[in-house]
């Protein structure tokens, strides 16, 4: 049980569930309830797929691609801009979106924003620390409360209100935008250093 709960709280902290609910709520704000709910499953199934794929395959793989997590990190981050950018300049609901209403619970939601690179190096941190067990599930945990704050989207919208959630879904392109900054900076940060 010690081993779960040294692995469930950085997992936490790299999820952050919490702090991505407001860009949640940002692109599913034009969706129906089924929409809604089509986009927390999509996104649920896929973070959940790729974090505890590369939990179990991760370091065999990226060593056998030559890829590094700094290579994830700036493609993650470039891909979240672009999101973040294009619904700053949004100018009304007719305008064409990058994302696709279908499938965005996936990407960007499921990966990279809730199995992002902080979560996929965490995973791999903690899995030689504690164990694959105690990792997995911790990570499916985490996971499934990522969802359920995505559940309550709706109630928190309704108690904001139209002008609330117009403000708080501008707030998020920002702070989307900066995470894809940060992103960005971290993964060329880690590729200068790894190059000397």
């Amino acid at each position: 049980m010690k081993t779960f709960w040294l692995c469930f709280f950085p997992l936490f902290v790299a999820v952050d569930a919490i702090g991505i609910l407001p860009i949640f709520m940002s692109l599913t704000q034009d969706l129906d309830a089924k929409g809604v709910r089509r986009s927390i499953i999509q996104s649920v199934v896929t973070a959940m797929a790729v974090a505890l794929a590369f939990l179990f395959l991760g370091t065999a793989l990226l060593n056998y691609l030559g890829i590094q997590v700094a290579d994830f990190m700036v493609a993650g981050g470039v891909l979240i801009f672009a999101i973040a950018l294009s619904d700053m300049l949004r100018t009304s609901p007719a305008n064409t979106s990058l994302l696709d209403k279908d499938t965005f619970g996936a990407v960007p939601l499921g990966v990279p924003l809730i199995a992002g690179p902080a979560v996929l190096t965490t995973s791999l941190l903690l899995i030689n620390a504690y164990g694959a067990l105690s990792s997995a599930i911790a990570l499916v945990v985490n996971i499934l409360f990522a969802g359920l704050m995505f559940s309550l989207a709706p109630y928190i919208h309704r108690f904001l209100g139209k002008a609330g959630s117009r403000t708080i879904s501008k707030i998020a392109n920002l702070l989307l935008a900066a995470i894809a900054v940060m992103m960005i900076r971290k993964g060329i940060t880690e590729l200068i250093l790894s190059l000397r």
